[in-house]
């Protein structure tokens, strides 16, 4: 399963009518520096996602610090893109992965399959000497319809239950880098450590030189996980553990979601236990 195109590809169907480029460069210090990028060039075409204002919620108590965005939203935001049931999007971001990944993912949880990641992103792009302009397009508004996908999304109770049980049916991976795993350092999150039975799994280690890995290293990166079992990503707000998610489909687990919350919703309730070290 192939969620990744490739440049080649993309600068060949540049032109096609059925095709919507989505800009999802962003930067976690500096939120508006992801759209100024792209008002400075962008791939010819493309329209541009807002990691917290167009593929997030609000923030409140509980949610995260990227919650999922009302479906309600989601719609309009994608409608007012021209994406319709016809329309296959390519996301990419500044090469990192995980904020194109995240659009990657609220499109399958809408339903919406259409969708792939340039491979590399748009670093990738400008040293090939591919085109690039300044244009910001519009397009006419679309229908965007959702059949939402609740195969693929898990709720902090389901999490808090299966924790709680001891479910040995379900693996729960932490895509954060080890540190924070074992609760040794926390820049972002009031407290440190992870979820209770989860394994490590960091999520950059399914990239190599800002390209996804094989099929056959990811199924190497995951060996020790049973593929009957249900997997359940997290990460720090949701958006890191969706290359790991996808990561995960590539090398044939069936059974993934995504805790979309994460680390930043399980620690804004107060009953939630911490483990920090390894399990």
């Amino acid at each position: 399963m192939n969620h990744f195109v490739e440049k080649e590809w993309l600068l060949e169907h540049l032109e096609d009518k059925n095709i919507r480029i989505a800009d999802c460069r962003y930067n976690l210090g500096a939120s508006e520096e992801g759209y100024n990028s792209y008002v400075k060039d962008h791939i010819p075409g493309a329209v541009y996602f807002h990691l917290s204002k167009d593929l997030s919620g609000p923030v409140s108590a509980h949610g995260g610090r990227h919650p999922l965005p009302a479906i309600d939203d989601l719609q309009e935001t994608f409608s007012l893109a021209g994406i319709s049931e016809e329309t296959t999007v390519i996301a990419y971001d500044g090469g990192e992965g995980s904020y194109a990944a995240r659009l990657w993912w609220l499109l399958n949880y809408l339903g919406h399959e259409k969708v792939y990641i340039l491979n590399g992103g748009y670093k990738a792009w400008k040293n090939a000497g591919y085109p690039t302009n300044e244009t910001i397009p519009t397009y006419l508004k679309t229908e965007f319809k959702v059949h939402l996908n609740d195969d693929i999304f898990v709720s902090q109770e389901e999490v808090k239950t299966i924790v709680e049980s001891k479910n040995a049916d379900t693996v729960i991976i932490d895509s954060r880098e080890n540190k924070r795993y074992l609760g040794i350092e926390e820049p972002i999150d009031k407290k440190a450590g992870h979820i209770p039975g989860a394994i490590n799994k960091v999520w950059t280690e399914g990239f190599e030189n800002g390209r996804i890995k094989s099929v056959e290293e990811q199924r190497k990166r995951f060996q020790e996980i049973n593929r009957d079992k249900q997997v359940i990503v997290y990460c720090g707000s949701g958006v890191t553990a969706t290359p790991n998610f996808i990561a995960l489909k590539m090398a044939g687990y069936d059974k993934v979601k995504l805790y979309a919350g994460s680390f930043s919703d399980w620690i804004s309730y107060e009953g939630n236990e911490v483990s920090t070290g390894k399990e």
